[in-house]
């Protein structure tokens, strides 16, 4: 049988409003909360950090494979994927998971008579922010949305520090810039950039290495101050006993 989302309820998870910048108690009792969380899952045998998980697709990949599944369908194949959890509902014995990889978010359609009693405590006491893998068939709901009838999930990394409010983001621009980690997982757009970066800085080096350019590093520190009028930033090197500049002017 295949369950409709349309009359599912969000779960209150109380750390769904608070700010990974938010330094006051809150913040602190919610770490605390997930550090304990931490010690009950290796208390019941689950390794909240494992060292290995072996995914058949990208989020990505499974969306544009399946792009055509009509609404209402299941398929006999198995995947495994993996992603951060950006959002749970739960309805009883059913819970709802989304995950994000790099490429694509999709559903987990989690059925406690199919993962079992301990699995689904287990599931149900996840974090939004965690990582996980999951193993299950290919579905979509009565509604179209494409899904993983999940067999069984693993913890692949507990996280400590809550998201950002998923409604309002993280819109502080110190913060943005100071808490990198924290924007990038949130915001989509500051993803692309830093995508778009490292593909155009890669094209630039095949592009060079084809016509057989060298690539070498330069000193970041030196003995003179270099870039012209620019106020250098100057330190003190302790093992040389020496004063150094770093490098404003990257030619030099």
């Amino acid at each position: 049988m295949i369950f409709s989302e349309a009359s599912l309820v969000t779960v209150d998870n109380s750390n769904e409003n608070i700010e990974p910048t938010d330094h006051q108690s809150g913040f602190h009792a919610e770490r605390t909360r997930r550090l304990s969380a931490i010690d009950d899952l290796r208390n019941t045998g689950v390794n909240p950090y494992p060292y290995r998980f072996d995914r058949t697709h990208t989020l990505n990949e499974l969306r544009e494979k399946f792009a055509s599944l009509e609404a209402g369908n299941e398929t006999d194949e198995t995947v495994s994927v993996a992603g951060r959890i950006m959002l749970k509902r739960d309805q009883g014995k059913l819970i709802f998971v989304t995950i994000r990889d790099r490429s694509a978010d999709i559903q987990l359609f989690i059925s406690k008579s199919v993962v079992g009693d301990v699995q689904f405590d287990v599931i149900n006491n996840l974090d939004l922010g965690d990582w996980v893998g999951a193993h299950g068939l290919i579905m979509t709901t009565r509604k179209g949305e494409l899904s993983v009838k999940v067999s069984s999930v693993d913890l692949l990394s507990k996280a400590l520090r809550p998201l950002p409010d998923k409604f309002h983001g993280l819109t502080d621009i110190d913060t943005r810039y100071r808490q990198r980690y924290a924007d990038l997982i949130v915001n989509d757009e500051a993803r692309r950039v830093f995508e778009v970066r490292h593909a155009t800085i890669s094209s630039f080096r095949r592009t060079l290495s084809e016509r057989e350019y060298i690539e070498v590093e330069t000193p970041v520190l030196h003995i003179e101050a270099g870039g012209a009028h620019a106020r250098p930033f100057v330190t003190h090197h302790n093992t040389l006993d020496m004063q150094l500049f770093l490098r404003i002017a990257l030619e030099l």
